[in-house]
């Protein structure tokens, strides 16, 4: 996964000297795809440089390794050069020159979700790494989650302010948790946590992480109740799917690493071996235990697959795949990441990690 992430890692010189971003698709010669899903996107964005910012930070926590943090700084100044003044990100750069895009629909200032993955980079590089840039650009954004959110959304808000809470930040943010936590609550149907008041049928599970996000805030606040209807939604959303293998119609990565995230988290604060079990058998998906039967993952090549589609793995292995299953799949990255050596050039040099 650390592989195929370098592969995709490219410098951004507007962004600055060390800026680096990740193409968002790449193809199976390994060419980077530009992003066309909703009319013209572009080549990178924050939408998975922050993601990938949250990830290297934990690999740095657990490894103190120097290349990682000057990776993970290579992508942060990516990040906070997409910031404005009004602390609002723009998602995405059409170009390997950071032409940066303001009017697509997946890219104007202020966008939920990546205005919401930012903060939380912006957290999460506050607190592990001490980046004085990053607490000026959380400074900057942190207003914009006044604004009306959708409870996906909200999960993020609340993981962030349950990041900045934990370090003795902000202590303001304890009230907007709460008044989060309520809604995250009351957003519910026939017991499933829904990412939308409007949302119809079962809730997709891209993104669908408000059980971690509930488990994490109830604990905190020690509200048993707020613990109980995440338990209730975590079985009813996804417990079917894992059992299964996730035997839907079409299965991506960020599918199966919301339940992983979501089982791991109840587990660690309600201690229950269903939800490890379940949490397990997930994880298992990018081994093969999915309907195809293959992995998803390719430990020889270090690429995750965009997904399964119609009983296929995709061909594609782009930045959110890999973003995501080296988070569901973390422990194995820190071991991958401690067999590496990168003393001697930045992990992206020649589009590869060097093992040592």
């Amino acid at each position: 996964m650390l592989r195929q992430l370098a592969r995709l890692t490219h410098a951004v010189p507007a962004a600055g000297p060390c800026a680096v971003a990740l193409a968002v698709y790449s193809g199976e010669d390994g060419v980077p795809i530009a992003a066309r899903e909703s009319g013209v996107e572009g080549v990178a964005c924050v939408d998975d440089a922050a993601r990938a910012v949250v990830l290297l930070c934990a690999v740095w926590e657990r490894t103190r390794l120097p290349w990682v943090r000057t990776w993970c700084e290579g992508l942060l100044d990516f990040v906070l050069s997409m910031q404005d003044e009004d602390g609002l990100w723009v998602n995405f750069v059409t170009d390997w020159d950071g032409t940066v895009n303001r009017t697509g629909i997946s890219s104007y200032a202020g966008g939920a979700f990546w205005q919401a993955r930012a903060l939380l980079a912006m957290a999460r590089a506050t607190v592990v790494l001490g980046d004085a840039r990053a607490e000026a650009a959380l400074e900057r954004g942190l207003p914009s989650m006044d604004a009306p959110a959708a409870p996906d959304v909200r999960a993020l808000h609340a993981m962030t302010a349950l990041e900045l809470l934990r370090d003795g930040r902000h202590l303001h943010l304890r009230d907007d948790l709460a008044g989060w936590t309520d809604q995250m609550v009351r957003c519910t149907r026939d017991g499933m946590l829904m990412n939308a008041s409007r949302e119809q049928g079962r809730p997709h599970l891209w993104g669908h992480v408000q059980e971690a996000a509930l488990a994490d805030a109830g604990a905190l606040f020690g509200r048993d109740g707020v613990l109980a209807v995440a338990r209730t939604s975590a079985r009813l959303v996804f417990a079917d799917a894992i059992e299964s293998g996730f035997a839907m119609e079409r299965v991506q990565p960020y599918d199966v690493a919301s339940a992983v995230r979501v089982m791991d988290r109840l587990h660690a604060v309600t201690g229950a071996a269903e939800c490890a079990d379940l949490a397990e058998k997930a994880r298992r998906w990018f081994d093969g235990r999915n309907p195809a039967g293959l992995p998803v993952y390719d430990p020889k090549s270090g690429r995750v697959a965009d997904g399964i589609d119609a009983g296929l793995v995709s061909s594609n292995s782009g930045a959110e795949a890999n973003v995501v299953a080296a988070e569901a799949l973390l422990d194995r990255v820190v071991a991958q990441a401690r067999a590496l050596s990168g003393a001697s050039a930045l992990p992206w040099r020649d589009g590869v990690l060097s093992p040592s």
